[in-house]
């Protein structure tokens, strides 16, 4: 199965769920922004959780389909339409030879995941195929999808891809009646997103702590992948203990030296400098994922403990939808 890009649209590349094992090396995770679709999209083809996929970031790419392919999309930077006809979400879809896929505008989020039966056929690079582009690894050769690549599927499938392949394969679309919608394990209210207090919350003054949880916090344009500008009021400090580089990871939210709030996401750098005033729950950082420049959002306050088990009931549901599609296919 393979596909030949025909736009990369703004950026689009290659990833899986990251590198976990060399953050003592300063190597970053980097890995999909939003592992929650990019979950959805590899359970839906009957794919391992570590396949790769293809992040594309809001809409305007396109690709053509050069050999049969059997591929799902999750999440909501754009919805995926083939010769004026939309492809769900969600399910696995038989795609013929020759069609081409559009990327179109969905105003509800910012990045979509395309995974493919066997995953994308790319080098892992320190345990992941992962693009990390500061460092020019992972992915293809290291950088952003560019017109005229091609990526491959792996010929590894599993069982239940190869059934999920067998069900469906035909001579035009097709894709089951069945779907696992992203919207089910995500909350009412995406604009608000559940925060711990971080090691030096009680660094800053009351007006601060307040604010960060009551309130509009706005994503800044200077935001990549590696963090979010995050714009609102500024946080001031009531201790000024020299702090030297410590640990953080993606859902670290520090306060830089100007006051404002800096949204550590996947490709960010694995030490900082700079206050900690809280740290995203797991569960909530794909819609932190799914923000793009100009949306608010407002922070509010949990305890470890339920965010331990926000993020163990997210992990339950997905083990519940994966083994949905293999009783599917038993």
């Amino acid at each position: 199965m393979k596909i030949r890009i025909l736009k990369p649209g703004l950026l689009s590349t290659v990833q899986d769920m990251g590198r976990k094992n060399y953050l003592s090396d300063a190597v970053p995770f980097s890995g999909v922004m939003d592992q929650l679709s990019a979950q959805i999209a590899n359970i839906a083809v009957g794919n391992d959780p570590g396949c790769a996929v293809s992040e594309f970031t809001q809409s305007g790419a396109s690709f053509k389909v050069e050999e049969d392919i059997v591929l799902a999309w999750s999440g909501e930077g754009a919805y995926l339409s083939s010769g004026g006809r939309h492809l769900p979400s969600g399910r696995p879809v038989f795609v013929p030879a020759g069609a081409e896929i559009y990327l179109e505008h969905n105003p509800d989020g910012f990045r979509s995941y395309v995974a493919v039966a066997g995953g994308w056929d790319a080098p892992e690079v320190l345990g992941s195929r992962s693009t990390y582009i500061p460092a020019g690894i992972g992915g293809i050769n290291g950088r952003a999808l560019l017109e005229d690549d091609e990526l491959n599927s792996s010929p590894a499938l599993s069982p239940l891809s190869r059934q999920i392949v067998e069900s469906l394969a035909g001579e035009g679309i097709n894709y089951p009646n069945w779907q696992i919608a992203v919207g089910a394990f995500l909350p009412v209210d995406r604009c608000t997103i559940r925060v711990i207090p971080g090691k030096e919350f009680d660094w800053f003054d009351d007006a601060s702590k307040q604010h960060i949880f009551t309130g509009k916090i706005a994503v800044a344009n200077n935001s990549s992948r590696m963090g979010y500008r995050l714009q609102g009021a500024k946080m001031s400090r009531v201790r000024w203990d020299e702090m030297l580089s410590t640990a953080v990871v993606p859902g670290t939210v520090q306060v830089a030296g100007d006051g404002e709030l800096i949204l550590l996401m996947a490709d960010a750098q694995t030490t900082g400098g700079y206050p900690r005033i809280a740290q995203v729950a797991s569960v909530d950082m794909p819609l932190c994922a799914q923000l793009k420049p100009g949306d608010e959002l407002s922070f509010c306050r949990i305890s470890l403990k339920d965010a331990e088990r926000l993020y163990l009931k997210q992990v339950a549901d997905l083990d519940k939808a994966r083994t949905g599609v293999k009783q599917k296919y038993s």
